[in-house]
């Protein structure tokens, strides 16, 4: 049987200081400190629960991040 591969290190970096900034910054700011996905959703949307290493979840409202979570 094939080893279970580790995955890659998030990175070192709270999702809560995206809260309030506008949401094209925010996603830059995002892959600048090393996240791999960055996805913005409008409030509401509809998401699978699957966490995936190194994504940034932002919920975006009148362009500014409302809420950001890992995953």
């Amino acid at each position: 049987m094939a080893p279970i591969p580790t995955p890659p290190a998030e990175p070192q970096d709270s999702p809560d200081g995206y809260v309030g900034l506008d949401a094209p910054n925010a996603e830059r700011l995002a892959r600048q400190r090393g996240w791999s996905t960055v996805r913005s959703l409008p409030p509401g949307t509809v998401i699978t629960m699957e966490y995936r290493v190194g994504r940034l979840n932002f919920e975006v409202r009148d362009g500014r991040v409302a809420r950001a979570w890992k995953g």
